[in-house]
Protein backbone atom coordinates (compact mmCIF):
# COMPACT_ATOMS: atom_id res chain seq x y z
CA UNK A 1 0.00 0.00 0.00
CA UNK A 2 1.30 2.79 -0.81
CA UNK A 3 0.38 7.01 -1.13
CA UNK A 4 -3.11 8.05 -0.65
CA UNK A 5 -4.10 4.56 0.36
CA UNK A 6 -1.28 3.95 2.88
CA UNK A 7 -2.36 7.43 4.74
CA UNK A 8 -5.80 6.44 4.26
CA UNK A 9 -5.67 2.72 5.49
CA UNK A 10 -4.16 4.50 8.53
CA UNK A 11 -6.96 6.60 9.07
CA UNK A 12 -9.50 4.25 9.04
CA UNK A 13 -7.48 1.98 11.70
CA UNK A 14 -7.74 4.93 14.05
CA UNK A 15 -11.05 5.78 13.69
CA UNK A 16 -12.62 1.58 13.73
CA UNK A 17 -10.36 1.89 17.23
CA UNK A 18 -12.41 4.51 18.80
CA UNK A 19 -15.60 3.17 17.20
CA UNK A 20 -15.03 -0.11 18.86
CA UNK A 21 -13.50 1.35 22.29
CA UNK A 22 -10.12 -0.31 21.41
CA UNK A 23 -6.73 2.12 21.75
CA UNK A 24 -4.27 2.06 19.05
CA UNK A 25 -1.40 1.75 21.07
CA UNK A 26 0.90 1.66 18.19
CA UNK A 27 0.59 1.04 14.50
CA UNK A 28 2.21 1.18 10.98
CA UNK A 29 0.83 0.28 7.96
CA UNK A 30 3.64 -1.06 5.30
CA UNK A 31 3.17 -1.99 1.04
CA UNK A 32 1.56 -5.14 2.07
CA UNK A 33 0.61 -5.73 5.65
CA UNK A 34 -0.25 -3.49 8.76
CA UNK A 35 1.61 -3.90 12.44
CA UNK A 36 -0.80 -2.36 14.98
CA UNK A 37 0.24 -2.70 18.87
CA UNK A 38 -3.78 -2.93 20.46
CA UNK A 39 -5.30 -2.07 23.71
CA UNK A 40 -8.16 -4.74 23.67
CA UNK A 41 -10.76 -4.40 26.85
CA UNK A 42 -11.20 -8.14 28.36
CA UNK A 43 -14.48 -8.32 27.49
CA UNK A 44 -13.41 -8.70 23.57
CA UNK A 45 -11.82 -11.96 22.22
CA UNK A 46 -8.73 -10.59 20.22
CA UNK A 47 -10.32 -13.09 17.41
CA UNK A 48 -13.51 -11.20 17.39
CA UNK A 49 -11.71 -8.17 17.43
CA UNK A 50 -9.29 -8.87 14.55
CA UNK A 51 -12.14 -10.00 12.26
CA UNK A 52 -14.03 -7.08 12.80
CA UNK A 53 -10.90 -4.25 12.38
CA UNK A 54 -9.87 -6.20 9.40
CA UNK A 55 -13.46 -6.94 7.86
CA UNK A 56 -14.87 -2.97 8.57
CA UNK A 57 -11.74 -1.72 6.97
CA UNK A 58 -11.43 -4.19 3.65
CA UNK A 59 -15.39 -2.48 3.13
CA UNK A 60 -14.30 1.20 4.04
CA UNK A 61 -11.36 0.79 1.86
CA UNK A 62 -12.96 -0.55 -0.60
CA UNK A 63 -15.84 2.01 -0.94
CA UNK A 64 -13.34 4.83 -0.91
CA UNK A 65 -10.69 3.74 -3.35
CA UNK A 66 -12.85 0.96 -5.69
CA UNK A 67 -14.97 3.12 -7.39
CA UNK A 68 -18.26 1.47 -8.01
CA UNK A 69 -17.11 -1.68 -8.64
CA UNK A 70 -19.15 -4.82 -6.85
CA UNK A 71 -16.60 -6.37 -4.45
CA UNK A 72 -18.46 -9.25 -3.21
CA UNK A 73 -16.63 -12.47 -2.71
CA UNK A 74 -13.44 -10.40 -2.94
CA UNK A 75 -10.25 -10.36 -0.09
CA UNK A 76 -8.54 -7.46 0.83
CA UNK A 77 -6.40 -9.11 4.18
CA UNK A 78 -5.28 -12.39 3.82
CA UNK A 79 -6.87 -14.73 6.33
CA UNK A 80 -4.32 -15.07 8.67
CA UNK A 81 -2.97 -12.71 11.50
CA UNK A 82 0.12 -13.00 14.07
CA UNK A 83 -0.73 -12.10 17.55
CA UNK A 84 1.46 -11.99 20.91
CA UNK A 85 0.63 -10.32 24.23
CA UNK A 86 2.45 -7.80 25.64
CA UNK A 87 3.52 -7.46 29.07
CA UNK A 88 6.78 -5.65 30.39
CA UNK A 89 8.42 -5.31 27.05
CA UNK A 90 5.91 -3.37 25.34
CA UNK A 91 8.28 -0.60 24.71
CA UNK A 92 10.10 -3.28 22.88
CA UNK A 93 6.88 -4.07 20.73
CA UNK A 94 6.05 -0.62 19.98
CA UNK A 95 10.09 0.22 18.82
CA UNK A 96 9.80 -2.43 16.20
CA UNK A 97 6.00 -1.02 15.06
CA UNK A 98 7.92 2.16 14.41
CA UNK A 99 11.35 0.73 12.89
CA UNK A 100 10.11 -2.65 11.07
CA UNK A 101 9.78 -0.86 7.59
CA UNK A 102 13.70 1.12 7.81
CA UNK A 103 14.89 -2.56 9.07
CA UNK A 104 13.20 -4.49 5.96
CA UNK A 105 14.49 -2.24 3.59
CA UNK A 106 18.33 -2.55 5.36
CA UNK A 107 17.84 -6.26 4.98
CA UNK A 108 16.81 -5.85 1.41
CA UNK A 109 19.71 -4.38 0.47
CA UNK A 110 22.34 -6.31 2.24
CA UNK A 111 20.78 -9.14 0.09
CA UNK A 112 21.20 -6.96 -2.95
CA UNK A 113 24.50 -6.40 -1.97
CA UNK A 114 25.72 -10.12 -2.10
Amino acid sequence: MFGAIRREVGEIFKELCRRFGIELVEGHVMADHVHMCLSVPPKYSVANTVRKLKGKAAILIHQKFGGKRNFVGLNFWPRGYCVSTVGLDEATVREYIRTQEEQEKKEEQLQLDY
